[in-house]
């Protein structure tokens, strides 16, 4: 299976989804002219990676901004990737927020609420 690889702009995140890794991250601000455009293909490699994920999925979540249709965008991977959990892979996300950057802790609160997944709430200088 091939990975997914995505240079970041000024309107979308970096993606790197690895799969020998069993890694998938997003880095970056994400505010696409067309955000269910842009995360199609994430959607796509996620499905494909559930025919065979490794024993370990680490998804690392590095945003410094999100718009609200990214958001929907997002919940919508973390859904796909909480079917995966427990079956054949542990899925574990790790939420990156900037100290001082309350918006983004309390998104990263409000997906872990949503979602049935483990969080890691890290707090960093700068992503």
């Amino acid at each position: 299976m091939e990975n997914l690889i995505l240079d970041g702009s000024a309107k979308t995140p970096a993606v790197n989804f690895d799969f020998n890794k069993g890694s998938m991250e997003l880095k970056g601000r994400s505010i696409p002219e067309n955000s269910v455009e842009f995360y199609q293909p994430l959607n796509e490699w996620i499905d494909s990676y559930a025919a065979s994920p490794k024993g370990k999925t680490v998804v690392d979540i590095k945003l410094e901004y999100f718009n609200t249709s990214s958001s929907k965008c997002i919940l919508d991977l973390f859904k796909k990737l909480e079917s995966l959990n427990g079956d054949a892979t542990e899925v574990i996300v790790n939420w990156y927020f900037e100290e001082d950057d309350e918006d983004m802790e309390e998104a990263g609160e409000d997906y872990q609420a949503i979602i049935g997944l483990p969080f890691n709430m890290i707090e960093v200088e700068e992503i």
